[in-house]
């Protein structure tokens, strides 16, 4: 695999992507573009996904390995089981995406400036919802909505994209649900993209990017 910079392709408006093994030792793969449903649609089933920010070129990443949650080995901590058992929350599916992908972008996190969730793609996600292949899942604290995620369902395989909690667990109470959903539907994995500990925490691993590719083409 080639991974020097020069490898990293310009996009135009054709709509293509070249071969994920072209992505460097970080895992970009491509840089412009757009950010169409159908160019969206595209990135998510070759592997592929966006990730940038607001004042960026579009940038297009394949990284591996891949980070990955198998629905059956999710991680509940006591304390995220206390939460699930007092009932405190209630959890609906599809009731609200645009303030779910809306919120997943304002609510601040540590350790980033900005969001690379950007208008432009919240409208492009916001089509691939009304396509019915974008799901987002709410988490109410009365009629109050305190937590969420939202990502792609291709066939077997969830793309998970972002999350947001505004009360504590609330986004780990949205993931049991997706979890629950994914073990009732015959979903296999649910695709978290990159490593982080607090994904590591909650049971997800990393696999290599070719065995993700398998499940993708299964969908």
């Amino acid at each position: 695999m080639n991974n020097s910079p020069d490898s990293i392709a310009f996009l135009t408006k054709a709509l293509v992507f070249p071969p994920v093994e072209n992505s460097n030792s970080e895992g970009l793969l491509a840089v412009g573009g757009d950010l169409s449903a159908d160019r969206l649609l595209l990135a998510y089933r070759s592997g592929i996904f966006p990730w940038f920010n607001e004042d960026s070129l579009i940038l297009w990443w394949s990284p591996d390995p891949r980070m990955v949650l198998f629905p059956g080995e999710l991680k509940v901590s006591k304390s995220l089981g206390r939460t699930l058992r007092k009932n405190i929350f209630k959890v609906t599916r599809n009731q609200c995406f645009p303030e779910v992908i809306k919120k997943c972008s304002a609510v601040p996190r540590p350790g980033q400036d900005g969001t690379w969730i950007t208008l432009g793609m919240q409208q492009a996600y916001s089509e691939l919802h009304r396509r019915g292949i974008a799901v987002s899942y709410e988490v109410w604290s009365g009629d109050e909505l305190v937590g969420g995620l939202y990502g792609l369902q291709l066939g077997e395989v969830f793309c998970g994209e972002s999350m947001f909690s505004t009360a504590s667990d609330a986004s780990k109470v949205a993931l049991v649900q997706l979890v629950n959903d994914c073990l009732d539907n015959g979903t296999v994995l649910i695709d978290c993209q990159v490593y982080s500990s607090h994904l590591e925490s909650l049971g997800a691993r990393e696999i290599p990017r070719q065995e993700y590719l398998e499940y993708l083409r299964e969908k």
